[in-house]
């Protein structure tokens, strides 16, 4: 899965892409001047849940993630889709 052909939204700060997962999670990538990573060209990411609200509830994550490369939010996706 490539996360950059999901739905993108340009923000006035960045950008954010969105997913939906078949069981309900998603995730809000997101790379802005404020997001973990963002000024160094990496990403940041939060499990949401079946309503679109970020969830810690997971074993994925206890805050959201920063300083991702675009492989290591690929690989994070796939483990959301696998909840």
């Amino acid at each position: 899965m490539d996360f950059k052909t999901l739905r993108r939204t340009d923000r006035e700060d960045g950008v954010q892409y969105h997913f939906k997962a078949e069981n309900g999670y998603g995730a809000s990538i997101i790379q802005t001047i404020y997001s973990y990573g963002g000024k160094e060209g990496l990403w940041e990411l939060a499990v949401l849940d079946s309503e679109g609200q970020i969830t810690y509830d997971t074993p994925i994550m206890a805050d959201v993630l920063g300083y991702l490369s675009e492989e290591e939010v690929n690989e994070t996706l796939e483990k959301i889709k696998n909840l």
